[in-house]
């Protein structure tokens, strides 16, 4: 690192001609700025992985809690007459209703949160970027509905009878 070392040499020279002048190296402040802000980002970036993964962990327990009573709910409509297209299609949308719900609310928190932070504690104009948004919307709201679908497949299969003998 030659430029280093010219660096060092030149902030010893001027020490020595002015004794009473600090010298400040800003590129090794800016060095280690640069180091300490990486640090920062790749624990926002694992605590905000942590984050999904823990909100995939909670959706999916969610979903199969509320198992039993979606069979009970699945049941009395077979036994009123309902097809299993009407079941499935009843499933579905409460399942992508489900999922779009909750996405949004994330969603929203989190915008708003960003907003908050960046007016009022960073003090920088806020820009958000609602492409990652709308993908993460839909991302959660399919998972939810494919998770939904796996958990309540048993259902739409067996009679009636079957079920209720068996939960």
């Amino acid at each position: 690192m030659p430029n280093a070392t010219a660096s060092a040499k030149f902030q010893q020279a001027m020490v020595r001609q002015f004794p009473n002048v600090s010298i400040i190296d800003l590129g090794q402040v800016i060095s280690i700025l640069d180091d300490l802000l990486n640090k920062i980002g790749y624990i926002i970036r694992f605590m905000s992985g942590f984050s999904i993964i823990t909100g995939i962990v909670v959706l999916i327990a969610s979903v199969r809690i509320s198992k039993y009573q979606r069979i009970q709910e699945s049941v009395l409509l077979r036994t009123l007459g309902a097809s299993r297209k009407q079941i499935f299609a009843i499933t579905a949308l409460e399942y992508i209703f489900l999922g779009a719900l909750s996405a949004l609310t994330g969603i929203v928190i989190a915008i708003t949160g960003s907003w908050l932070l960046a007016k009022y504690s960073f003090e920088v104009p806020f820009g958000a970027n609602l492409l990652p948004a709308l993908a993460l919307f839909l991302i959660v709201s399919l998972l939810t509905l494919v998770i939904g679908l796996i958990n309540s497949r048993g259902v739409l299969s067996k009679p009636p009878l079957e079920i209720l003998r068996t939960t």
